[in-house]
């Protein structure tokens, strides 16, 4: 999957979290969600009443596209939910220009038409699955990326534009 994929299913899922106390809620039998909710802290409760006027405060059809996705969250498997909040802790960790450039990079991969989309995750898959060290190099290239400032990222990018024009 590639990390624009993934950090959208990780923002799907952030969603999912936002929601998931209130899903609990609204499974269980009234009475028993009533006390469960007088025994929360008060700052749990106030934080599970602002996420319902969040939730409230969207339009409809994005009220709907998160329920949706807090189905395919409970739906998945255990591991892969564990990946995806890691995903997501990782994305929060960020710089804000590093969250946005991956915003940007995801709205301009789910504007690729479904097979161009499935074409660049077949390849990604591929070239990782063939290239196990070229994997691990990735992983530590991109952590070395995160670790830099913007100054040396801006430096790196040059850098690299030279190499390429040579």
């Amino acid at each position: 999957m590639t990390s624009s994929v993934l950090q959208r299913v990780a923002l799907l899922a952030a969603f999912g979290f936002l929601l998931l106390p209130l899903s609990a809620l609204a499974q269980t039998p009234q009475a028993e969600a009533t006390t469960r909710f007088e025994n929360l802290p008060e700052e749990q409760k106030e934080a599970l009443r602002q996420r319902l006027r969040d939730f409230k405060a969207l339009p409809p059809e994005e009220q709907v596209r998160v329920r949706e996705n807090l189905k395919r969250w409970q739906s998945l498997p255990p591991e892969e939910r564990a990946r995806v909040a890691q995903n997501l802790r990782a994305f929060q960790s960020l710089r804000p220009e590093a969250q946005e450039q991956l915003r940007v990079a995801a709205r301009t991969f789910r504007q690729l038409p479904a097979a161009q989309q499935a074409e660049v995750r077949q390849r990604f898959r591929a070239y990782l699955k063939a290239n196990p060290a070229q994997q691990l190099q990735l992983i530590k290239n991109l952590k070395r990326w995160r670790s830099m400032s913007r100054e040396e990222r801006e430096e790196m990018r040059e850098r690299l534009r030279e190499r390429r024009h040579r």
